[in-house]
């Protein structure tokens, strides 16, 4: 062939190869090998999984994403694909290389459809209780300041305090919102922020975060107007102030009561890089004076991941180890105005961090969990093309379907919210459906259409997804009652009053039976055996090795007595060598 048929055949392939791109998929996913040699690895994974992790958890991570139903989670992971010029069907979160998954029930005692106080209760503090209360017992009422008194319940960050360890709080809303709440806090209102909104009679959230601060080594957000007083002007916007009306200014008095370590205070960028892990003692950080920015609009202050990252570095000097809480709080108020634009950009921000998490730490003494609070009702679906923007119309963006209305429709939508008809705003009486021909509905401010109109877009009431990895992490194995989760990081870390497995508290595996077994002591052929078996089978092993020495010694013994026929010749005359004998 010559040079310039090899040129030619070499250009033709160019432009063919580039003409296959305009697919999603690989040629190589057409063939039945590879989706074979896909489950086999899959399969093989898995199969080493079951060498079960049963060590003592050192450190437990839980990463919140606050209103993360699996649809967020679906959408979440095609984006961060589509961000790096990929198709996104087929990307990996961080989150999906987790080896242990279950489901979480979510309702409230009083509610079908939980919001994120009461759940940050169960999750947190092991106990289900009424819409909009926070640390507190079902018997607590809504904005009943008489009801806390008696109904308090704890959370794993207070019992890890307890037993020694470090503990942290990192979130992107603000550090009075209701998951951070959920583990300092006991308010029969989660929106007592500051003594403005609190009713007389109860403390409010600020301040039981400034009197639990002992407890709290790193506490990382937005929500500085809550914590300082109004006339006092804020160090990023001088329009705004704060909104305490009594005077109080807990960022000073944290600053005063811990001048004598390293306890940085910081409120922007410049500042938290600033911020040496090796040497700081406490870390208090308020980036926004209440929440803090989308990802999509962040300047001036700190991503999540690196947050979470230097959050990580300060916990880890501790030799008992630490609890950190990480929210990804802004998924869920993206969710509530029907921006998926906002509401997915946030998931990937949120998987990033849980990717720093697992990078800095080790599957052998770090328990990691990822959960979600609650659903929305976003929804995707319209048989939209592989690849097809996961923003964008359905089925396909350049040619999208016409509904029964003759108006295309986009891959994401919502079950209700602002949305509706095209915006808030919009006649009612007549149900017109906005047409999308010609709108950029991937733009970081478009609203995704809904079904009833609504002025917040609500949770959704369905199960949610546990991700875990690290020690105990098979404990999340099936569909769990929502405060399990705190009941598993308590027995993993050994804290608080349940039953752990490090040879100090028998537990009772099974109610219906209640014969107490003593934890794990050893791990023998696939078998956990408790202490008395153990016992059993080393006295087992002693004997048949005792038994072994005495046949060795037996058979020696034998081989020694028995009487061996030597052949000897007798060589009468000498061979080359002079030889006149030799025994052979």
């Amino acid at each position: 062939m010559s040079q310039i048929t090899v040129v030619f055949v070499f250009f033709i392939g160019l432009i063919c190869s580039g003409h296959a791109q305009t697919r999603a998929w690989s040629e190589v996913e057409e063939t039945t090998e590879y989706w074979y040699g896909l489950g086999e690895k899959e399969l093989t994974e898995a199969l080493y999984l079951e060498k079960l992790n049963t060590n003592v958890a050192r450190n437990v991570i839980i990463f919140l994403g606050d209103g993360m139903g699996i649809p967020t989670i679906t959408a979440g992971r095609i984006m961060k694909g589509q961000l790096q010029n990929q198709s996104g069907e087929e990307t990996i979160l961080a989150m999906d290389q987790f080896q242990h998954a279950g489901f979480s029930k979510t309702y409230s005692v009083n509610k079908q459809t939980a919001d994120s106080a009461s759940t940050a209760t169960a999750f947190l503090c092991g106990v289900k209780t009424n819409h909009y209360t926070v640390g507190l017992s079902g018997k607590a009422r809504l904005s009943d300041c008489s009801s806390v008194s008696g109904n308090e319940v704890d959370s794993v960050l207070h019992d890890s305090f307890l037993a020694g360890k470090s503990t942290g709080i990192v979130t992107t809303t603000h550090l009075a919102h209701a998951t951070p709440a959920g583990a300092y806090a006991h308010s029969p209102d989660r929106r007592y922020y500051s003594d403005r909104e609190a009713k007389e009679g109860c403390v409010d959230i600020a301040k039981q975060m400034y009197e639990k601060s002992d407890e709290i080594t790193v506490a990382l957000g937005g929500g500085r107007k809550f914590f300082t007083p109004s006339g006092v002007a804020d160090p990023e916007y001088s329009r705004q102030d704060g909104n305490r009306q009594d005077g109080q200014n807990y960022i000073t008095q944290w600053q005063n009561k811990y001048k004598n370590v390293s306890a940085p205070y910081v409120w922007d960028q410049a500042g938290f890089d600033a911020v040496d892990p090796v040497t700081t003692d406490k870390l208090l950080g308020m980036f926004e004076p209440e929440n803090m920015q989308y990802e999509v609009d962040r300047t001036d202050e700190p991503s999540l991941a690196e947050m979470t990252d230097k959050a990580i570095r300060i916990l880890r000097k501790n030799s008992d180890g630490f609890f950190l809480l990480v929210e990804g709080g802004r998924i869920d108020h993206a969710h509530h105005s029907s921006n998926a634009h906002r509401a997915l950009h946030e998931l990937v921000a949120f998987d990033e961090a849980i990717e720093r998490a697992v990078d800095l730490t080790t599957d052998s003494d770090t328990l990691i969990i990822v959960t979600a609070d609650h659903s929305h009702t976003m929804n995707m679906g319209g048989y939209s093309e592989r690849g097809n923007p996961i923003l964008g119309l359905a089925p396909a963006e350049d040619d999208p379907e016409k509904a029964l209305d003759f108006k295309p429709y986009t891959t994401i939508l919502y079950g209700n919210g602002p949305g509706f008809q095209g915006g808030p705003s919009t006649y009612f009486g007549e149900h017109v459906r906005e047409n999308l021909t010609g709108l950029n509905t991937e733009g970081k401010n478009y609203i995704q259409q809904s079904a009833v109109p609504l002025a917040s877009e609500t949770h959704g009431g369905e199960d949610v997804a546990i991700l875990a990895r690290g020690p105990m992490s098979h404990l999340f194995h099936g569909v769990h009652e929502q405060n399990y989760i705190a009941h598993v990081m308590r027995y993993a870390s050994c804290v608080g009053n349940v039953p752990g497995h490090c040879g100090v508290t028998n537990f009772v595996a099974d109610p219906a039976a209640p014969t107490e077994t003593s934890p794990v002591a050893a791990d023998f052929l696939g078998l956990q055996l408790d202490p008395a078996q153990t016992e059993v089978a080393l006295y087992v092993q002693f004997v048949l090795l005792l038994c072994m020495v005495l046949f060795t010694i037996f058979l020696g013994y034998v081989y020694k007595k028995k009487p061996r026929r030597v052949k000897n010749q007798a060589l009468h005359s000498s061979d080359n060598n002079g030889y006149a004998g030799e025994k052979l």
